[in-house]
């Protein structure tokens, strides 16, 4: 068995992070990965990552039937392959609201607040636009304008102000609020994945083992101490690994709370009953599971100058033409190119984030309508509802039992109501107009059909988090240095600590906690 300083389990937004800081460190890691290399054109290419939702190179989560959404299964796809959620996410850059981390503080998360946090976010950045109070240059993210703005996105940009949203140029900047384009973490117009970045940087290192193809099955645990991993590879062999100084968890607020509870740190009676002994009885594991939840209002036009048919035929060889000889045209594209934050309820920050796609979209478990359209997706930033991620079983090839309980919460089905509406105010808008827009669904009905119909298609936007949350009370899994409480040398860095989903998406944020999470180790 192999010994290392550091052992990393997943090598996601999160976990190419930490390899990068500690191996600059002067420190042996160990990097585990189940999936497979980040070796597709599909991840680099900015426009193509939705072919890889639903590939090997993706996790397919699905929800217990949900109660609040006429007992459907959402899907979440999540990343499996190195750079995690960062190689297959829609590349948007957004840190969320001074106000998300100033709440963690106030939840006793010392340490959190934006005052905090947001040297970090800076520390780590090279934005290509910005450089002051809230942006930094020379780190290892790469934060670019998008190269390719659709007419589509364009025209939701425009229809917004004519609704009277302001326009906002920096979503990270003193205010979140209005409607714009967003910024992307890609460079020369390449997806800049925490794997090409970060993960890239150190490759060559003899510090780093990096190790795809290897599924974590359970922590080891010596008196009480996280002492390594087990592990088994893709060709059916199990595998250990030893960590002289700690192990670190990163895969995910999904994985992360199954891996814990298979090593028999979660709740007791539940560890119990599928006969797991109990190393330590942390109640907190697997709850308070948050995601942000949207759902389309869709606008459609006889003009074809939506993106459908784009990927076939003659468009699709003049587009691969574009991109190869220049790094231009649509496949430049994040495609989720414009949107924007809106305080819907007069709450005094925005509540309601907009992701316009120029095409009628369906998701992992509906095709998309017919024809040339758009999406315009309203989300919630900050639900109210929360579910619970626990076991089937003490296996750890058995998927996790996830209870979403997606729109349980009146409020947030009121301020999913509320976005909706704005989203049909803004497709009815002159720029909307101009490009020959009609209102698709869900029409021109009352208040108690809008609601079914938001039942009938609303999905999670795949930001899972707060499974593992940090704090000080009872419930809390990790303290204000992401430590495992009770259980030394053991931490968890990955989006399950957030104690609030933070409002926007959440691939900055991870990295943010991540580069603390190695602040916290290097200082100790």
């Amino acid at each position: 068995m192999q010994t290392y300083d550091y052992i990393v389990a997943g090598a996601g937004s999160s976990g190419c992070v930490l390899a990068n800081r500690l191996v600059s460190a002067g420190k042996s890691v160990l990097l585990l990965e189940a999936g497979p290399r980040d070796n597709t054109p599909f991840i680099h290419v900015p426009a193509t990552f939705v072919r890889v939702l639903g590939t090997k190179r993706t996790w397919m989560y699905q929800t217990e039937p949900e109660p609040a959404a006429n007992d459907r299964v959402m899907t979440i796809p999540q990343g499996r392959t190195l750079g995690g959620g960062s190689s297959v996410n829609a590349m948007i850059y957004i840190r969320g609201q001074a106000e998300d981390y100033d709440e963690w503080r106030q939840r006793g998360c010392r340490g959190w607040g934006y005052e905090d946090v947001l040297p970090v976010f800076r520390r780590c950045e090279d934005n290509e636009t910005y450089s002051n109070a809230f942006h930094g240059v020379g780190g290892p993210l790469k934060v670019s304008e998008p190269r390719h703005r659709h007419p589509i996105s364009s025209a939701f940009v425009r229809a917004a102000q004519e609704v009277g949203l302001p326009f906002n140029a920096d979503f990270n900047g003193a205010q979140q609020a209005g409607i714009g384009f967003y910024q992307t973490t890609t460079f020369a117009q390449r997806r800049g994945s925490t794997a090409a970045t970060y993960l890239k940087a150190v490759r060559r290192s003899p510090l780093l083992t990096l190790r795809t193809g290897c599924t974590v099955l359970g922590l080891d645990l010596e008196n009480g101490a996280a002492s390594g991993i087990c592990y088994r590879a893709d060709n059916g062999e199990n595998g250990r690994a030893a960590a002289r100084e700690e192990v670190i968890l990163c895969a995910g607020a999904l994985a992360t709370p199954k891996l814990l509870m298979l090593s028999g740190v979660g709740p007791a009676a539940e560890l119990a009953a599928f006969g797991i002994p109990v190393v330590r009885d942390l109640p907190g594991v697997g709850e308070n599971f948050q995601d942000h939840i949207t759902a389309s209002v869709y606008g459609i036009t006889e003009r074809p100058i939506s993106l459908k048919g784009q990927d076939r035929g003659w468009r699709a060889a003049v587009n691969a033409l574009q991109y190869l000889c220049g790094r231009g045209g649509l496949l430049a594209s994040n495609v989720v190119e414009s949107g924007g934050f809106v305080d819907t309820s007069g709450c005094g920050r925005p509540d309601v984030q907009f992701h316009v796609t120029p095409a009628l979209v369906g998701d992992a478990t509906r095709q998309p309508m017919e024809g040339h359209g758009v999406s315009i997706n309203p989300c919630i930033l900050r639900p109210v509802s929360r579910g619970k991620v626990t076991l089937r079983s003490a296996e750890p090839q058995d998927a996790i039992r996830l209870v979403g309980n997606n729109l349980a919460a009146p409020e947030d089905v009121d301020t999913l109501l509320r976005g909706v509406k704005l989203a049909r105010a803004i497709l009815a808008a002159p720029s909307m107009q101009a490009l020959g827009f009609s209102e698709l669904t869900p029409g021109d009905v009352g208040d108690a059909e809008t609601v079914s119909y938001i039942r009938s298609l609303a999905k999670t936007v795949y930001h899972p988090a707060g499974t593992c949350r940090m704090g000080n009370d009872p419930l809390a899994v990790v303290d204000d240095q992401l430590r495992v409480k009770g259980v030394p040398r053991l931490r968890v860095a990955d989006a399950s600590v957030m104690p609030t989903l933070v409002s926007g998406n959440t691939n900055a944020p991870c990295i943010m906690i991540a580069e603390r999470c190695a602040d916290f180790i290097l200082a100790a």
